[in-house]
């Protein structure tokens, strides 16, 4: 006999997010499932794990389940305690339809926690967003907290943005009609390293600066944490008693400016960063351009704007610390340079 403790499911075992959470349940001592739409993709989900240090090995299982069906999710949630729902539809930016992003992350996430009550499940963890939080609220000094949500027509709202608040909004409504026990997690842009050709996010904006792509810095200001800390987070929030029926932003304070990222790239990496730019694009001529470019017109209402958030709750509660944000920053250019994502400058 085993008093082994039940595994833990983490939907979406392929992505950036959740390949660093799996990586810490392993570290912390649990067994995992973890969700993809294909078994194919069990090689791949076991090499991202590798880049991490982790070597899961019979401690890890994969199962095939998909957000837009019901196949899979009772055997994949059967004998669990805990769920960390991760799987999302795609990242931020256009769609042509919106339904395309939005269903998905509503209807799945009622899917899985579905599925999650019919196990007899004792928590699920929810990945949500500060996107749930912080956009479409147009120029404001506000200071976001865990009580902000983001209004679904405000400006800059895009389906990625509604996805996440009407996705949380009925994990909440489920979780208040059915008893079940929700923590929801709502982290600023997730940057730190990578585990595939895949960068998104945060760390495509460092992508950008890193290649020179972006050849001139807007004044703008990025809420950062660590993928790493945000990992952490989804260990602490599915273990701490307290957690349990609140939501709490991750982050690790204001965040840097872009021109920020640069220099702390070209301050660490030398010759690694030698295509970074130390030019700044003046707020006034971008909303100039603005004018006629409306393109231009949700950067135009960005500049000069810091997000403030306060994420004092998920360390008091959780106990949850953050590392510095230059070694995010570093960590994050160094794994894309290794793996060959970023051109090195050099060459």
């Amino acid at each position: 006999m085993t008093n082994e403790q039940p595994p833990v499911l983490v939907t979406g075992g392929a992505g950036f997010i959740a390949s660093h959470i799996i990586a810490a349940l392993i570290d912390h001592g649990h067994r995992v499932r973890t969700t993809a739409r294909s078994l194919d993709r069990e090689p791949q989900v076991r090499e991202q794990l590798a880049r991490l240090g982790a070597d899961p090995g019979d401690r890890l299982e994969l199962f095939a389940a998909d957000l837009l069906d019901d196949a899979g999710w009772a055997a994949a949630v059967e004998g669990t305690d805990y769920v960390v729902h991760v799987a999302s539809p795609v990242m931020p930016g256009h769609v042509e339809n919106e339904d395309d992003v939005i269903v998905p992350a509503r209807e799945g996430t009622l899917r899985v926690l579905r599925a999650a009550q019919g196990a007899g499940v004792k928590r699920v963890v929810l990945t949500s967003a500060f996107h749930a939080i912080g956009f479409g609220w147009g120029r404001t000094d506000h200071t976001f907290t865990d009580e902000d949500w983001s209004p679904l027509d405000g400006p800059g709202m895009d389906a990625y943005g509604r996805s996440k608040v009407l996705a949380e909004r009925a994990a909440w409504s489920f979780a208040r009609e059915s008893g079940m026990e929700l923590v929801a997690l709502n982290p600023v842009a997730v940057l730190g390293p990578v585990v595939s050709s895949s960068v998104t996010g945060g760390n495509a904006i460092v992508r950008r600066i890193l290649s020179g792509q972006l050849d001139s810095y807007p004044n703008l200001w990025i809420p950062i944490v660590d993928v790493r800390d945000v990992a952490v987070a989804h260990v602490l929030a599915m273990t701490t008693a307290d957690a349990a029926g609140q939501r709490f932003i991750v982050g690790s304070g204001d965040g840097l400016k872009l021109e920020e990222i640069g220099a702390i790239l070209r301050a660490h990496l030398g010759d690694r960063a030698s295509h970074v730019t130390t030019k700044t694009t003046p707020s006034a001529a971008i909303r100039a351009a603005a004018e006629s470019n409306p393109a231009l017109r949700g950067l135009a209402d960005d500049v000069d704007i810091v997000k403030r958030i306060d994420a004092s709750k998920i360390r008091r509660v959780l106990g949850w610390q953050s590392r510095p944000l230059d070694e995010t920053v570093v960590d994050a250019a160094v794994s894309m340079l290794d793996l060959g994502v970023v051109p090195p400058a050099a060459h």
